[in-house]
């Protein structure tokens, strides 16, 4: 079983924290048997959403992986690393 991502924590815990203020709000709960019930019911349906979202998405072969029919051993030598740009006082145009 994969590890839950942080979106499936973040929209599991928002669906708690929202459902269990309805569900208060709707039945106007006081005594502790139906607060209890309704943060149960809250819980219940954040761990429901939270299973039920997809998860993150699966990596895709590229076509330059070494292992992809076409792909020569040579490549790697015709490679030219990209120019290096610096975010420092040397890219700025002022004085």
């Amino acid at each position: 079983m994969q590890r839950p991502n942080a979106a499936q924590y973040a929209y599991g815990s928002a669906v708690v924290v929202l459902a269990t203020a309805a569900l208060l709000l709707l039945t106007g709960a006081t005594g502790p048997p139906g607060i209890a019930a309704a943060c149960l019911a809250g819980l219940l349906l954040g761990v429901l959403v939270a299973v039920t979202m997809p998860g993150a998405a699966r990596r895709v072969k590229t076509p330059d992986a070494p292992d992809a029919p076409g792909a020569s051993p040579g490549n790697d030598a015709v490679r030219v690393p990209a120019a290096q740009v610096g975010a420092g006082a040397d890219t700025r145009t002022g004085a």
